[in-house]
């Protein structure tokens, strides 16, 4: 079976398994990479030492965390090919990842967040903003959603996560009067929750909702590259500030493991400083 077959029919069967557009969208490109450098080859002309040959010389330019992506692309593809049966042996089977170390999150201040807040110039502003803050949800998950999945009688909306997983988040009574008045004063019936300013009007994209937070940054003169997933960042910190359980801020952010949430815990600043203050 050529690679181009192989990648059809992977493609195929993970969007069956739920795997999002935008995961197959990263996952398609890497399979670019891969026709480009080897040609439409057979599957099983594959090697363990080409596939190496080609991850060195295609990646080292690359971040340890990219070139990690690159290889569980490679490794998916390749593992999927074997259980399939399309190939007799898994040449990707020994390669390994490289080591990385702890990232810490990036995160806001609270002081940093009221500049923000001071920024926003509109109602859209103002809502989009109180509700990334307030909610935690990912920039996928925020872009996703259409009016009638709010409810304001409990100030809460069904989110469909990573996997297609459902969770139930909450925003505060802030983010509830500016939502309120952003969808009161559209005069438009599309049924997304955010849109563009610009006529036609339509859904907002990921890009146009990174150039918002981006702009309303810019006019709070805070010299920080600054992007949506830091308001996550910020939300799951100052959660932890304030002295929420972990378990809880887990199944708020929807990690699948605690310990992508306890990060938080260990690297937040204000916790060290009280444990430090308490026994030294």
């Amino acid at each position: 079976m050529l690679l181009s077959e192989a990648w059809k029919k992977y493609q195929q069967d993970k969007k069956i398994e739920g795997y999002s557009t935008l995961t197959l969208k990263t996952y398609c490109f890497q399979y670019n990479l891969l026709l480009r450098f080897f040609g439409d080859i057979d599957m099983n002309g594959f090697s363990t030492e080409k596939l190496k040959e080609y991850l060195i010389q295609s990646g080292n330019h690359l971040k340890p965390s990219s070139l990690g992506h690159r290889i569980r692309c490679v490794k998916s593809l390749f593992r999927w090919s074997h259980e399939e049966g399309y190939i007799l042996k898994n040449p990707a089977a020994k390669l390994k990842e490289p080591k990385l170390g702890k990232r810490i999150p990036k995160f806001l201040s609270e002081l940093e967040i009221e500049h923000l807040r001071e920024a926003c110039q509109t109602t859209m502003e103002n809502a989009l903003f109180e509700f990334m803050y307030s909610t935690g949800c990912r920039i996928g998950e925020v872009v996703k959603l259409d009016r009638h999945d709010i409810d304001f009688r409990t100030n809460s909306v069904i989110v469909q996560g990573k996997g297609d997983k459902e969770r139930e988040v909450y925003f505060n009574t802030r983010c509830s009067i500016w939502l309120k008045r952003y969808l009161d004063e559209r005069e438009d019936d599309d049924p997304c929750l955010f849109i563009t300013d610009r006529k036609p009007k339509r859904r907002m994209s990921i890009d146009n909702l990174r150039y918002i937070i981006k702009r309303v940054s810019n006019r709070a003169g805070i010299k920080k590259c600054i992007h949506p997933h830091q308001l996550r960042h910020s939300y799951a910190t100052h959660m932890i500030n304030n002295g929420a359980p972990i378990d809880v801020i887990q199944s708020l952010l929807g990690h699948e493991k605690s310990e992508t949430t306890k990060i938080y815990a260990q690297l937040s600043g204000k916790i060290r400083q009280d444990y430090y203050s308490k026994y030294f």
